[in-house]
């Protein structure tokens, strides 16, 4: 292995480390000191928990690391070179692991093995449902004729680049909900054979909200995929949902950071007393993303009555039961297409590469 491809040095920035660990797309990054000294691997979830804290991303990537002493393993996880498949194998286990790295006696790193280099891991066979009913009527004229999933996107519908994202990160069942003009999602995707995945209908007879249309699924054992039909993202789904796994969540609700300018000096106050005032500030907040991962037990929670029902519903009926519903940043690009403005955008960085 050429252990390069996840070598980060602690003065690199952490957008540094994101790069290296799209880069390597293993989910990884080692980080050495000036003298080759293994001091730590940062995971994604290690990014992504940085960004939910609201962490400057050029900062040391050792910052990943000092975080880590308030965790549960809060020393670095490795093991000697030489160490037997069976012993490697346990510590992953015990410390709940995919990957271990190798170190020699002078504590450099001189090998990164992976779970799935020891023992046969089945890959998770993921399902995934696109919501696709909604009218679109802040898009109109264009969704007079056509339901937003199927507005061109230089040649395909923005449906189409969807299905394409969810089969590259190894989706190959998808149930896709509709109502508005729905004849013309089915005519084009059909079986979704000649899309490489397996694509099933579920036909709302009227309106279900962003979550009804849910409790018309098959039922199933294992975690659902949900993302809605007017999004476009370059995240891997497959990350998602091991993240879902690795948090032990009931629910993961995708978010993306979003900071709004204040054009006033804001007044903060207790009472009638001014305790500060702070001139033009930037609010920083997360929106939901529409996408998400629900375990079957959440799914149950979904009336099945024929009345609208959200996914805010959902979340918050969870919360007040005491499940855990845990949020997955994205850091990937994302665009919600709601809006004519965002339509125009997102043919734009199609145009310029950047989707």
């Amino acid at each position: 292995m050429d252990l390069r491809a996840f070598i980060v040095k602690p003065e690199s920035h952490i957008r540094e480390v994101i790069a290296r660990i799209d880069a390597n797309r293993r989910g990884v990054a080692i980080l050495v000191d000036k003298e080759s000294h293994f001091s730590g691997v940062i995971t994604d979830g290690d990014i992504r928990r940085a960004i939910l804290a609201g962490l400057d991303l050029h900062l040391p990537a050792s910052t990943l690391i000092e975080r880590r002493k308030q965790e549960m393993y809060p020393r670095p996880i490795s093991a000697p070179v030489g160490t037997s498949s069976q012993e490697i194998i346990k510590i992953m286990r015990q410390h709940k692991i995919r990957h271990l790295p190798l170190l020699d006696e002078l504590g450099k790193v001189v090998d990164l093995v992976f779970l799935e280099d020891f023992i046969d891991v089945p890959a998770e066979r993921i399902t995934a449902v696109v919501m696709a009913g909604g009218f679109g009527k802040r898009l109109h004229p264009l969704t007079n004729e056509l339901p937003k999933p199927m507005l061109p996107m230089d040649g395909k519908p923005l449906m189409e680049r969807q299905i394409e994202q969810l089969q590259t990160s190894g989706i190959q069942k998808v149930y896709v909900t509709t109502h508005y003009k729905s004849e013309k999602i089915i005519e084009h995707f059909g079986n979704g054979e000649g899309f490489g995945v397996e694509i099933n209908y579920i036909q709302e007879s009227q309106p279900l909200g962003t979550a009804g249309a849910l409790a018309l699924l098959p039922k199933s054992t294992k975690p659902l995929l949900v993302i809605n039909g007017d999004i476009l993202t370059r995240v891997d789904f497959s990350t998602l949902f091991n993240f879902h796994k690795d948090q032990g969540a009931e629910m993961t609700v995708a978010v993306r950071e979003f900071k709004s300018h204040v054009p006033y000096g804001v007044v903060e106050v207790k009472g009638i007393d001014v305790i500060e005032v702070v001139e033009k500030p930037t609010k920083r907040c997360f929106i939901n993303a529409g996408i998400y991962v629900l375990n079957p037990s959440a799914l149950q929670l979904i009336p099945f009555n024929g009345e609208n029902f959200d996914m805010p519903d959902l979340i918050n009926l969870l919360v007040n039961q005491g499940q855990r519903v845990v949020s997955f940043p994205i850091r990937e690009y994302w665009v919600d297409i709601g809006h004519m403005e965002d339509y125009e955008r997102a043919l734009k960085d199609l145009a310029n590469g950047r989707l």
